[in-house]
């Protein structure tokens, strides 16, 4: 009985046996093991590698980063099991780093370079599927960490107008936008970011604080708009201040509290002497107006940002409440970017729905109305974005970068 049969021998000289021919397929039966291969399948390459390549699956490379860095482009394509295998051959990774540079693939999910650095350090990965792409099976005291780029707007709920005492010809102040912030940060692959969206405040109310937070980040926090002062009383302070009360020069709440920088907002303006109408609340780019009988204060306006593909302005202040002297006065308008206007003949008007703007003040039996929502923006290339959030995020497009939009609270995991 032979002991070996094949449908073709191509060539067998001394003692090398070449099965098949270029372009065919050796393989084996089933339940069959093959021996002699090199480890899982793995051919190790007897040429020593000292600049940037190309791999071929199953192979093993000893790579020699003495002289320079070294990065290793993997295949452009792979199969379940395939695998490869990089040693360190002069101990020097921690000096010169070995770069894998997944290609068109996946590596661990992520698609950015996973870089080695730890001397003597031997790596072998093997290719999982399409999600994933290649995984490391074996690692010795290895220093995998995967990074990228995000973007982020933070904007805080705005303040509540102030409201104003029934029967009485006083008017009360603009609430002032929440606080607005931008930060771009480095996350590592796998970090959770929370998401907190903060409320806009009743009347008479500060807006609630909005955040980004997670393993290894910077914090960032925006603080939540002053409430509008109502009849006779000062702004509160906020991310951007609420307009000072009528009832005499009661002044406006002061912006950028607690302080930031840059800052997240502006002070809101004061209350007319003639003890009849509202300041507007500050914005995130300008003060709030000071009132000027019988009219209110003009809410601030707020800041444009791109960060969704197109140009939006938020975080505006909203207008004071106009007062009365004979004849009524005219509200404080509302700030670009979401506040609401003031008015003297009824309810302050609401601004736009998650901009973080300041509520409108009033006059007399009027009130003043609530301050808007917060909103948390994410921008990063589409190539690093993971699909992995909670809360239910607007996700858009824009160029090469994928666009989170948080209207509530939630996460994303890098």
């Amino acid at each position: 009985m032979p002991l070996l049969k094949v449908n073709q021998i191509a060539s067998y000289s001394g003692n090398t046996l070449t099965v098949g021919t270029t372009g065919d397929t050796v393989t084996l039966a089933s339940g069959a093991t093959a021996s002699g291969f090199g480890f899982d399948g793995v051919v190790w390459t007897s040429t020593i590698v000292t600049s940037t390549m190309t791999a071929s699956v199953n192979v093993g490379y000893f790579v020699n980063t003495s002289s320079n860095a070294i990065t290793v482009t993997l295949p452009a394509s792979a199969s379940n099991g395939d695998q490869l295998i990089f040693t360190d051959y002069n101990r020097t990774f921690a000096t010169n780093n070995l770069t894998l540079n997944p290609n068109s693939l996946k590596y661990q999910g992520g698609t950015a370079n996973a870089i080695y650095n730890t001397n003597g350090q031997s790596i072998t990965i093997t290719y999982a599927d399409s999600i994933k792409g290649w995984i490391p099976t074996e690692e010795i005291t290895a220093t995998n960490t995967q990074t990228y780029s995000i973007d982020f707007l933070v904007i805080a709920g705005g303040g509540g107008g102030g409201n104003s005492q029934s029967g009485s010809q006083y008017a009360s102040g603009g609430g002032g936008a929440g606080g607005y912030r931008t930060s771009t940060q480095t996350v590592t692959v796998g970090t959770a970011i929370t998401i907190t969206v903060g409320d806009g405040g009743a009347v008479n109310t500060n807006g609630s604080n909005s955040s980004i937070s997670g393993s290894g980040l910077t914090t960032i926090t925006s603080a939540g708009g002053g409430s509008g002062g109502a009849t006779s009383t000062v702004g509160s302070n906020g991310g951007s201040g609420g307009g000072g009360g009528g009832g005499d020069v009661f002044a406006g709440g002061t912006g950028n509290t607690p302080s930031t920088s840059p800052s997240q907002g502006n002070n809101g303006g004061t209350g007319d002497g003639n003890i009849t109408c509202g300041g507007g609340g500050g914005g995130a780019n300008a003060v709030g107006g000071n009132a000027a009988f019988p009219n209110g204060g003009n809410g601030g306006s707020g800041i444009a940002s791109s960060i969704t593909g197109s140009s939006v302005t938020r975080a505006g202040g909203g207008g004071g409440g106009a007062g009365f002297s004979g004849s009524t006065g005219t509200g404080g308008s509302a700030g670009t970017g979401g506040g609401g206007a003031g008015s003297g003949t009824a309810s302050g008007t609401a601004g736009t729905a998650n901009t973080g703007g300041g509520g409108g003040g009033s006059r007399g039996t009027y009130a003043g109305t609530a301050g808007r929502k917060g909103i948390i923006i994410l921008s990063m290339l589409t190539t690093k974005y993971s699909g992995t959030s909670t809360g239910s995020p607007t996700v858009t497009t824009s160029g090469s970068n994928t666009i989170l939009q948080f209207t509530g609270s939630g996460s994303y995991t890098a």
